[in-house]
């Protein structure tokens, strides 16, 4: 296990921005995006890093871009180059920290909206299902049980908010507000499209992806696929051979840190508490047997 990486601090180019998970660096017409080991749960960054994490949602992400390259051949992403030997050289000094855990990458304008696509109900879906049978104005059939896989993958947008703030979720047409009809549908369809194809992949391996979030952004007229791809970061994946409907499922992803951090009572109105060994570590494990089950690699 390598040391964590909380953050990075590479003084040679200006620090455009430091997310929840990531450090991004501006590079002129590209950017460095850095995926450190900070882990966040319900919108907030957790004290305790998880060390090897950025490396696991870096290495999957450019597993996916190379994947879904070839199954969608339309696709375009902003990927430059991951290969460190490939990098500026203002950035050499930083080959260590930086190896397998940051990607180089074209600027695109980001589309405000996280474009959600579920294909089984769980979480804050299985909520609003139960009470007012419909998700993001989605009308679903009755009686689904939790965990219950749906139908048709569904599309089920919601805001982007700011660090700190919780994502809200929204119609297609409160979309269409914010994006335009037309930057709507394409992205709706792509969004299902990989979501389908993917998890098709997936199941194959022993991986359920339940629901997941990409991001999409603009370069000259196009629409690009940005940020993490299919990650434990910002999928549900369920084991496939323990999936059972009706319960809470089993789960590689950042479920166990949430379970774990309303186990200790914590509330959202007081810095959330450090995470004990044993969790970092289980949680360290759900993510490598993801990306070994899924890519067939490790660290």
């Amino acid at each position: 296990m390598s040391e964590a990486v909380y953050s990075t601090d590479i003084k040679e180019v200006p620090l455009l921005k430091r997310g929840k998970v990531r450090d991004i660096y501006d590079l002129g017409d590209k950017l460095l995006i850095v995926a450190t080991d900070r882990i966040s749960a319900f919108d907030v960054v957790l004290p305790t890093p998880i060390p090897d994490k950025g490396k696991i949602l870096t290495l999957m992400t450019l597993f996916w871009f190379d994947f879904l390259k070839k199954e969608i051949p339309e696709l375009e992403t902003h990927l430059v180059t991951a290969n460190v030997e490939e990098y500026p050289e203002e950035l050499k000094p930083y080959k260590e920290v930086l190896k397998d855990r940051s990607m180089i990458v074209k600027k695109v304008w980001i589309f405000p909206v996280e474009c959600i696509v579920r294909g089984y109900i769980t979480g804050s879906a299985m909520k609003e299902y139960q009470k007012t049978g419909k998700v993001c104005g989605i009308e679903l059939p009755p009686g689904l049980k939790e965990a219950d896989k749906l139908p048709e993958p569904i599309f089920t947008p919601s805001t982007k908010a700011e660090e700190g703030e919780h994502d809200i979720n929204i119609s297609f047409e409160e979309m269409k507000k914010i994006v335009g009809d037309q930057v709507a549908e394409k992205l709706r369809e792509l969004s299902i499209n990989i979501y389908k194809v993917a998890s098709d992949y997936a199941e194959k391996k022993g991986i359920i992806i339940a629901d997941t979030k990409f991001e999409f952004g603009e370069l000259n007229g196009k629409i690009v696929l940005a940020d993490e791809v299919l990650t434990p970061d910002s999928s549900r994946f369920w084991p496939k051979e323990e999936y059972e409907p009706g319960r809470p499922q089993k789960s590689f992803d950042k479920q166990f840190i949430r379970d774990w951090l309303k186990s200790t009572g914590w509330k959202d109105d007081v810095p959330p508490p450090e995470i004990p060994p044993d969790i970092v570590e289980k949680t360290r494990e759900k993510y490598l047997e993801a990306l070994y089950k899924l890519t067939g690699k490790t660290l």
